[in-house]
């Protein structure tokens, strides 16, 4: 590599969480703008595609498709095909439709609560993917029942990061590291001094521990930073996506139990058994819904959603009453033995 290798890192909150690019190249204000516009492009991705955002495209469609067709910018229609697709593809787990789950459970703006048989039902009732009428001629969105709500929070920082990924590559950088709230994370190239960008996975925390574990695991691994305990792998990413999905975050305590955000579309409960589920794939979309629907498919669902892709790379982090308490499968990414 050239001595004159220069280093530019660039961040911005969006979508509720913190997105990173570190890039490097030989020109600082080149890698700068092109880091920027990268972010831009992540801003214009969460105001088309945020819940919580009252002029998003999304909260558009969710207040108007119950009453008429409502036409979509194709980006937004190619997205939803995909997540259509991704959701036969995973045999349901993955679904863009558990908004009213979601509401229902407490957790759309709070911190959760068991909710009231009767309403859960109901809630159930307005969650399928079967409900929502796609119009590839038209580019229009009809959902066929009052309380359809679509939330894109599974799929969309991948989304995000893969444009931004793609803006990068265009620009002339060969060499960055993406992540969007260290849930997901894209390595473009190689870094200067390796074959890949060398990213670790922790194991989960105890349970009641906070969110913020997993965060300084994954940003001090992405800062070359190997004193992250309890570290379960260290993977290579070259032009690949890495998404871990996890059980913690948003939980509440009742009757003894804890019950995490993470919802199983078919069932409308809580995902209870697996802790942790990891994919790496070329796309970051991909790999962002993905986790998720192993996450929730579990162990029965493994080598269904680990068969989908070739050279797909997966680990699922399950409740064992073994020593170790984690019971660990994977395909394709080594787990480090002294942490086992």
């Amino acid at each position: 590599m050239s001595n004159r290798m220069q280093t530019v890192a660039v961040a911005r909150n969006a979508m509720a969480t913190r997105f990173e690019i570190v890039l490097h190249g030989e020109s600082a204000v080149e890698l700068r703008a092109a880091g920027e516009e990268a972010l831009n492009e992540i801003g214009r991705v969460e105001a088309q595609l945020s819940l919580y955002q009252p002029t998003s495209e999304i909260a558009h469609l969710n207040a108007r498709a119950a009453r008429e067709p409502v036409r979509v910018t194709p980006s937004l229609f190619r997205l939803l095909e995909h997540a259509r697709q991704l959701h036969r593809e995973s045999n349901g787990p993955f679904d863009i439709t558990v908004a009213p789950l979601v509401r229902c459970w407490g957790f759309m703006g709070g911190t959760g609560h068991i909710p009231n048989p009767d309403e859960l039902t109901e809630a159930r009732t307005k969650v399928g993917m079967g409900l929502i009428e796609l119009n590839p001629d038209e580019l229009t969105v009809r959902f066929n029942r009052d309380g359809v709500m679509l939330d894109l929070g599974a799929i969309g920082k991948g989304y995000a990061l893969e444009r931004a990924a793609e803006l990068l590559r265009e620009a002339g950088v060969a060499s960055a590291l993406l992540h969007g709230g260290t849930s997901t994370i894209y390595g473009l190239g190689r870094p200067p001094v390796s074959d890949g960008w060398k990213v670790a996975i922790e194991y989960p925390p105890e349970r009641g521990c906070p969110q913020q574990q997993r965060g300084r695991s994954v940003e001090a691994a992405a800062a070359g930073d190997s004193r992250a305990p309890a570290v379960l792998a260290v993977v290579p990413l070259r032009d690949e996506a890495l998404s871990v999905s996890a059980i913690w975050g948003k939980s509440f305590q009742a009757d003894g139990k804890t019950f995490g955000h993470v919802l199983d579309p078919r069932s409308g409960q809580p995902v209870a058994g697996a802790l942790l589920a990891a994919v790496i794939l070329p796309s970051a979309t991909e790999t962002d819904a993905l986790s998720t629907a192993l996450l929730i498919a579990g162990e029965a669902g493994h080598e269904q959603i680990a068969s989908l892709r070739p050279g797909m790379r997966t680990l699922l982090v399950s409740e064992s009453k073994s020593p170790e308490g984690f019971n660990v499968i994977s395909q394709g990414i080594e787990t480090q033995p002294s942490a086992m």
